[in-house]
């Protein structure tokens, strides 16, 4: 029977096209259906159908071709087109995240200098204290926000170090355990030989703090969390078959847990920011958004499988650096005593900032010339008795950028050091958010100790980067 040609999934619809051939003589449109072929198997073809007449006979000419290739084709081209969207769109918001972040920046500098200031000013006794000291607390959390903003955005500012990850780790476990509570057991299993890896050791930190606390909210009530690490190498065959991989050498950290999972709709969201399956207060969102961000400056990629009531893994792939050398991580310098009386010219176009930064400067002892135009401080630079020590210049501003300004003062105090401060670099001193190893910089918003102890450091600093080179 002719039947016996077609899918079942097809009977009734082409039994009611031949019916329309042979009792309307009028073409049947193209059609996309399944055929069977000898061996049972389904193809997926295009069949077109021409009423004709053979001999003294009606029927039909048939045309059928295998669109399996075709359809294929097709398939990859929209996977890769929703990818593409998915990418522009995560840029766009990345693009705004980091310029409100800059902006807010700049405005929790005011709110947490001046009430520093306030709250040393006043003595210990007086009723407006607790005040200050909850305003300055409330700066300081809305920091860590700001923070997360410029993660995402890839906007934070970093300076890598060739890293063991099995160390860091070890040394996070304490805190990690504090983080998910006493009910959740926590595994760790490293890898022995693990390669290096390069990256900023406090990235290392926010990376598996933020996707400790997303294993923690996925358990219920009492549950496991895994975190291991791997080496793992991914060649053209194995990325051409899995979407998102790149060839190369990587080092994985991955975190699992056995908690409520994830469905397709909330992994396809899963990494912008202010997305949350978590109640109102419970959470800000910007967790997994941090994540995906630090991997994406450290030209990483990360992968999520997930299963509804069957739990979740991070893997994460960060590229094994080219060093011939074993990991090390450099102990802080002994931090110095946050004073000093050298000269110090400030260059900043928020006034408020600018007022600001300069007086705790003086209270630190410095003497400073400020100015919020990049051509008047060169004027300055150049009429100035004496020796300036420091340039402290925001970094983005609107008649010259911090890196221009820095070469134009270099050219007249040859040894004056400098120190960049901004919301985030643009690029303009550090590429692709990476600083330049001996280039001095502080994130705003600035503390007064954090500022004292950045401005002692790059005046005491011997091998500081000359920055026109």
């Amino acid at each position: 029977p002719v039947m016996e040609r077609f899918h079942p999934d097809y009977h009734d619809i082409v039994a009611q096209r031949i019916k329309g051939l042979n009792e309307g003589r009028k073409p049947a449109e193209l059609m996309e259906q399944k055929y069977l072929r000898m061996d049972g198997s389904s193809v997926l073809v295009e069949v077109t159908a021409q009423p004709i007449v053979y001999g003294d006979k009606n029927g039909a000419l048939v045309f059928v071709r295998d669109i399996t290739e075709r359809k294929s084709a097709e398939s990859e081209r929209k996977k890769l087109e929703t990818q593409l969207m998915q990418a522009q769109k995560m840029e766009s918001v990345g693009r705004l995240a980091g310029g409100v972040a800059h902006d807010f920046n700049n405005m929790l500098s005011v709110i947490v200098g001046n009430t520093e200031i306030a709250i040393e000013d006043l003595e210990s006794s007086h009723p407006v204290q607790e005040n200050l000291q909850e305003i300055n607390n409330a700066a300081l959390r809305s920091t860590s926000i700001v923070r997360q903003l410029l993660a995402f955005a890839r906007r934070q500012t970093i300076a890598p170090k060739v890293l063991d990850l099995n160390e860091i780790v070890e040394q996070m476990l304490k805190m990690l355990r504090r983080l998910i509570g006493e009910d959740i057991d926590l595994s760790w299993n490293p890898r022995p030989n693990l390669w290096p890896v390069k990256m900023d050791p406090s990235q290392v930190d926010q990376l598996l703090a933020n996707l400790a606390v997303n294993a923690r909210d996925a358990i219920a009530d009492v549950g496991k969390i895994t975190i291991e690490t791997g080496n793992v190498v991914f060649d053209e065959d194995y990325c051409r078959d899995n979407p998102g991989f790149f060839p190369g050498e990587y080092i994985l950290p991955a975190v699992s847990d056995n908690g409520c999972g994830m469905d397709k709709e909330t992994q396809n969201n899963l990494f912008e920011p202010f997305f949350s399956t978590k109640e109102l207060g419970k959470g800000t969102g910007l967790g997994l958004a941090t994540v995906y961000g630090i991997v994406k400056q450290n030209n990483g990629f990360i992968k999520v499988y997930s299963e509804l009531n069957q739990g979740t893994t991070f893997k994460i792939c960060l590229p094994r650096p080219e060093v011939s050398t074993d990991p090390a991580i450099k102990k802080d310098r002994i931090e110095p005593t946050p004073q000093g009386s050298e000269t110090i010219l400030v260059v900043e176009d928020e006034p408020p900032i600018l007022k600001m930064t300069g007086i705790m400067l003086k209270r630190l002892g410095y003497q400073v010339l400020a100015t919020g135009n990049p051509n008047e401080a060169i004027r300055i630079a150049r009429q100035h008795v004496g020796k300036i020590h420091l340039l402290v210049t925001d970094v983005v501003m609107p008649e010259m950028n911090g890196r221009d300004l820095a070469e134009n003062i270099l050219s007249i105090h040859s040894d004056i050091k400098c120190l960049f401060m901004s919301g985030y670099t643009s690029n303009v001193i550090a590429h692709h958010g990476v600083l330049d190893e001996g280039v001095n910089f502080i994130q705003k918003p600035v503390t007064q100790k954090g500022l004292g102890k950045k401005v002692r450091e790059a005046i005491d600093d011997e091998i500081q980067k000359n920055i026109s080179e």
